[in-house]
């Protein structure tokens, strides 16, 4: 069933509004008429089943049917700081992490970071982004959409790690047979050495095409990071968020793992 987020002020008691690029693509492409049903949620705390009341392409008007729980969010909010890649790949991180379960990104810049920043680009690229989760959260019946912080520098990157329960720093050597601290090792240790948290806040960091350099390494563990590996193979940038966040989910239980 389709789903759409609107404001909060879109929300009401009984009665929804959907204006908009969403207006149009509910009544142009999926050629919504009063009567149909979808989801619409405010992606905070409100979720419902919605009737179509009057559609046109500039404004939807539906009455709440029923309100769902929202049920479909992760117990560990796991953000993804990714040291910005080239091209697109960014934003295949950003869709793909978004379907998986993420629950924010933050793009930084590293010193082996190969794309060249441009700061007057940030602010389109920011919302180019934020539509991309936007579609990716509907797409998959998520309850809220990622948030995308804005473009990091490593020393933003490493003063940030203070506000997260556990820091995972994604670094090949640790993938090699020498080493084989993974993640699963990461957070064992981790839940042994303190209580349970209720929905912890993690912290994956993941490097460019280039990688970290040891003087990264040593700055993330010495603010707290946990150096893990992901496998012997290489991953790619773009592969390696994506790996790592299903890592976490799993051994959060939250795709039937512990």
């Amino acid at each position: 069933m389709q789903r759409y987020f609107v404001a909060a002020e879109q929300f009401g008691d009984s009665k929804v509004r959907i204006v908009g690029e969403d207006a149009h693509h509910a009544v142009r492409v999926m050629r919504t008429k009063p009567g149909d049903k979808f989801i619409v949620s405010d992606g905070q705390s409100r979720t419902a089943l919605v009737s179509v009341l009057e559609a046109t392409p500039s404004i939807i008007k539906a009455e709440i049917v029923e309100m769902m729980d929202n049920d479909s969010e992760p117990e560990w909010a796991v953000t993804i700081a990714q040291s910005l890649p080239k091209a697109d790949k960014m934003e295949l991180v950003i869709q793909k992490g978004t379907e998986i379960g993420a629950f924010a990104f933050i793009p930084f810049q590293s010193e082996r970071m190969i794309v060249q920043y441009d700061a007057k680009k940030e602010a389109k690229r920011i919302e180019r982004w934020s539509k991309i989760a936007k579609e990716a959260a509907e797409q998959a019946h998520r309850s809220r959409i990622p948030v995308i912080e804005p473009l990091h520098s490593w020393r933003e990157l490493m003063k940030s790690a203070a506000e997260y329960d556990l820091v995972l720093f994604c670094y090949e050597r640790e993938g090699h047979l020498a080493h084989g601290r993974g993640i699963r090792t990461a957070v064992q240790q981790w839940a042994s050495r303190i209580d349970a948290v209720s929905n912890p806040k993690v912290l994956l960091i993941v490097g460019s095409e280039g990688g970290f350099t040891d003087r990264e390494a040593a700055e993330a563990e010495a603010a707290g990071a946990v150096l893990v590996g992901l496998g012997r193979r290489i991953l790619r940038t773009e592969t390696a968020g994506i790996v790592g966040l299903t890592c976490l989910l799993y051994e959060s239980g939250e795709m039937g793992g512990a």
